[in-house]
């Protein structure tokens, strides 16, 4: 296929690997996957998680890449032209429609947690967590959650941030932006693991998280970990796709995604591993929820040795992470709006951030003025979105693409895109053929109730 005149392209392999790194490791390994660890039964959910990154998540990176790499556009345009090349209804477009749609609501929300984390750099380096105890910090928290102007501070500033970096382009902006904040988010996690391992309980936290317990893997931890397997790798909302369609010829797709898989679920790991060593080295409680790095870490942080600087370093990783990612949310929507628009990427951005920045005060809202607004499912704004997309959106995008790799495109041209060996191939081919989608299927099944 052949390529878009002017597109950009990620100046070397090492960089997509960076950037694509950069959209997988955020929130998602470092707010979301220790407390889903902790309320899911610990090795439980750890053991499902990492299975279905090899059996699900891997095979969908390479499949979403290879989607992008071959059109040579954004995701909506792309999935339009790959099935025309195919000689497939132009309904695939909806793909792309529906991955970035999945997108904007993803970073409506997490723009309001990213701002949780904005405002609890400043408080762990002020010291604010010295000598408080479980019932001061829920009350801290709890006060802040019930300040909109605080929240929309705070959120504010966070797509400020976002919008400030994809304005300037896919070399300028998101390149050099990854370039520095992973190396600084893998500097800083090193420190903390080592602090960890040196004043925590990393015994109790490697045998919470490591040691086999097939006794609580039930069917709500299974579709957690899928679920969370999906939002972990950025995978179902175009975002690894538009990464792809930067990505030169000559990189390898199969070695690329591999590592970009390894790199994410070892964060996760480590994460969890320094995190829970902390949380019993300090007899608090691993089970906390959404509250865990809110609520429990500070407690853990006001009584540890120099622990407003280990606090601080804590948020501004989390901080860090979330930008990454943040970056490669909203890309497949400013991708499209350039392509199809007359707008400059500045002006797609400020239109973007705009929206997100309107969407983001409904979610904050949701935790105090207008707590009682129920949407979808009886929940609330916050809830709503995060289930919709994360149980909903996300995998049915990856499916999606699943069956279209695997069943629409023709072998030839997948296989020009992949170019790996004889067995390698067929063995990603029947997994994206026959086990991803009835691995999404039969989680689907269980979430709408047709199956216990």
């Amino acid at each position: 296929m052949t390529q878009t005149q002017h597109r950009s392209h990620w100046t070397s392999r090492w960089t997509f690997i960076l950037a694509t790194a950069g959209s997988a490791i955020g929130l998602g390994n470092i707010w979301k996957f220790p407390y889903m660890t902790g309320v899911n039964g610990g090795s439980a959910f750890v053991l499902v998680f990492i299975a279905c990154i090899a059996v699900v998540g891997l095979p969908l990176m390479m499949c979403e890449i290879m989607l992008g790499r071959r059109a040579q556009r954004n995701p909506v345009d792309g999935m339009a032209a790959l099935a025309k090349e195919a000689g497939a209804p132009m309904l695939w477009r909806w793909v792309g429609i529906m991955g970035l749609i999945a997108g904007l609501l993803i970073l409506a929300f997490y723009s309001v947690i990213a701002g949780w984390v904005l405002d609890y750099v400043v408080r762990a380096a002020s010291g604010a967590f010295k000598g408080i105890d479980g019932a001061m910090a829920q009350n801290q928290f709890n006060a802040f959650l019930a300040a909109p102007l605080e929240l929309g501070l705070w959120h504010s500033l966070f797509i400020v941030m976002t919008m400030s970096v994809v304005a300037r382009g896919v070399n300028s902006g998101l390149e050099k932006a990854n370039n520095i904040l992973m190396p600084a988010l893998f500097a800083i996690l090193l420190v903390l693991l080592g602090y960890s391992l040196a004043e925590g309980d990393v015994a109790r936290s490697a045998d919470f998280m490591f040691t086999p317990d097939f006794s609580k893997v039930t069917p709500v931890v299974v579709l957690s970990a899928l679920g969370h397997a999906f939002f972990s790798l950025s995978l179902g909302m175009g975002a690894v796709m538009v990464y792809g369609s930067y990505l030169q010829r000559h990189v390898s797709i199969a070695r690329t995604s591999l590592f970009v898989a390894l790199a994410d679920t070892a964060i996760g790991l480590l994460v969890g591993l320094a995190i829970f060593s902390l949380v019993f080295a300090n007899g608090l409680e691993p089970a906390a929820g959404p509250g865990l790095i809110f609520q429990t870490l500070p407690i853990a942080f006001g009584k540890m040795p120099g622990g407003a600087f280990i606090g601080t370093l804590f948020f501004l990783l989390v901080a860090f992470a979330a930008w990454t990612s943040a970056i490669s949310l909203v890309e497949p929507a400013i991708s499209w709006l350039t392509e199809n628009t007359r707008l400059t990427r500045k002006g797609a951005a400020l239109l973007i951030g705009l929206t997100d920045w309107l969407l983001g005060i409904a979610v904050l809202l949701s935790f105090n003025v207008w707590k009682d607004v129920h949407l979808l499912f009886g929940l609330g704004i916050f809830d709503t979105l995060d289930k919709l997309t994360t149980n909903i959106l996300l995998p049915l995008g990856g499916l999606l693409m699943a069956l279209f790799a695997g069943w629409v495109m023709k072998t030839h041209h997948v296989q020009d895109e992949l170019n790996v060996s004889a067995w390698p191939y067929r063995l990603w081919r029947f997994t994206i053929r026959f086990v991803s989608p009835l691995a999404i299927i039969a989680i689907f099944l269980y979430l709408f109730g047709l199956v216990k």
